[in-house]
């Protein structure tokens, strides 16, 4: 029997992660225990298309033989920095279910549809032994591409009224998703929509052996269309399995996670800058931002 996940422990670790910087983010991860990692599932898509409704019919389908995560990450207000967590709301019925764990975040700084310090946090859920965790993002549209690294399989999420399916398949998160879901399936235009997608997936070319994204169609009123989502997110699964690395997962993954760190070091660095600074040349200036932020990070 596997041991009951420290909820309060985890709550803490994760509220700290929320609110650290980018130094003490790398100091409060859990260590790693070699090859376990759980899998990742990205739901992502524009706001309004129902990814907080079905992700959690999904994560209490799929909590039933594993030990489920979700992290839910809802816009922070540019001005005031907080969230009006959402998606904690909408999935309060699912909570009290030993083998299931939910949590909402806000997107702080970020404008990629994640969070800061979210690898921090997926590792952390990792670290506490989840086999699998959920990762909806907010939800911001074609530039939403970020997910892709965080995540193994990527599930975009589509409504009836998506509008020109065939513009929007040429750019963006549409050429990243590996299951595409027309969501509320009981509105008029889900089946066209659909077969939109389907005419134009048929229409490219990937190189032999490829993954050929699949499409679905669900709706929160008939629970056997979450489970055909949830199958066909096995079927990928079990294809990343024999066909590509974890190793190119985990090295895409940390770079993703690199580059934040920087990035949000540099934004440091640049507000901290004094006047006489900035009275400098702009070679000066950037070899002064370059020198704070190689500086090593002292211990906690």
């Amino acid at each position: 029997m596997k041991p009951a996940i420290d909820r309060y422990a985890l709550g803490q670790l994760l509220s700290r992660l929320a609110n650290a910087g980018p130094e003490e983010a790398m100091q409060l991860v859990p260590a790693q225990q070699p090859g376990r990692a759980s899998r990742r599932i990205g739901m992502t898509g524009a706001p309004g298309a129902g990814k907080s409704t079905l992700t959690g019919h999904l994560a209490l389908l799929r909590a039933v033989d594993r030990r489920m995560g979700v992290l839910a990450v809802d816009p922070s207000s540019p001005h005031s920095g907080g969230a009006i967590l959402g998606d904690r709301i909408r999935m309060d019925d699912l909570q009290g279910i030993d083998e299931l764990y939910i949590r909402s975040i806000g997107s702080r700084s970020t404008t990629d549809g994640l969070s800061d310090n979210l690898p921090e946090m997926l590792d952390t859920m990792d670290a506490f032994g989840f086999e699998e965790v959920i990762l909806e993002t907010v939800g911001v549209g074609q530039s939403e591409v970020a997910v892709r690294s965080q995540v193994d399989t990527m599930v975009l999420v589509l409504m009836p009224e998506s509008g020109d399916v065939v513009q929007a398949m040429k750019a963006g998160i549409m050429e990243m998703a590996d299951i595409y879901v027309v969501n509320k399936a009981d509105l008029p235009g889900a089946q066209k929509v659909a077969t939109d997608i389907k005419r134009i997936a048929a229409l490219a070319k990937p190189p032999p052996g490829a993954w050929r994204p699949k499409v679905a169609l669900t709706s929160a009123e008939q629970l056997e269309s979450i489970a055909a989502l949830s199958a066909l997110i096995d079927e990928h699964q079990q294809w990343l399995a024999a066909h590509q690395s974890a190793q190119q997962r985990q090295v895409n993954r940390a770079r993703y996670r690199l580059r934040r760190l920087i990035e949000r070091r540099t934004a440091q660095a640049i507000s901290r800058l004094d006047t006489a600074v900035l009275d400098l040349p702009m070679e000066e200036q950037v070899a002064h931002v370059l020198n704070e932020i190689t500086q090593p990070v002292s211990p906690s």
